[in-house]
């Protein structure tokens, strides 16, 4: 198994598809990579020799930001629009959208799941305040019946 940037990369694949398992790298950004590294881009991962494996990552660290370096530059964008207190950080302050999708019937991805507000039976209010206090709820009042 090779082992590029701390990402274990499969033997039985392509190396161009394996690239594309590293956080950063899609498919043509490995296809550009490889074209640099004079790799082709057929060859399975367990195929390359040292040396190949020594151009590849010196063409990537050269290149491109990846892992743990574009996740930081990431968080630390978001940090800035946070602090400026600009739209887009508020509503990555408060769990929403930031790019302008609506939130009225969908962002379920984004706020979770859902939550029903509004009025509740009588029975469902007594299991929650049964929740709550850790004691048994109050029996509610039988109704009389009229026989």
């Amino acid at each position: 198994m090779v082992r590029v940037l701390g990402i274990n990369l499969p033997d039985n694949k392509s190396i161009e598809y394996s690239l594309t398992l590293i956080y950063g790298i899609g498919f043509s950004l490995s296809k550009k990579i490889l074209e640099q590294a004079k790799i082709d881009p057929v060859k399975k991962s367990n195929k390359l020799t040292e040396e190949e494996k020594k151009r590849l990552l010196s063409v990537i660290d050269k290149t491109c930001k990846v892992e743990g370096d574009l996740k930081e530059e990431i968080n630390a964008n978001i940090q800035r629009l946070r602090e400026i207190g600009s739209y887009r950080g508020m509503r990555h302050v408060r769990g929403l959208p930031v790019r302008g999708q609506r939130t009225r019937s969908n962002a379920r991805t984004k706020r979770g799941k859902r939550k029903t507000v509004g009025a509740l039976k009588k029975e469902a209010w007594a299991k929650m305040e049964q929740g709550k206090t850790g004691k048994p709820a109050e029996a509610a009042p039988a109704a009389k019946s009229s026989k």
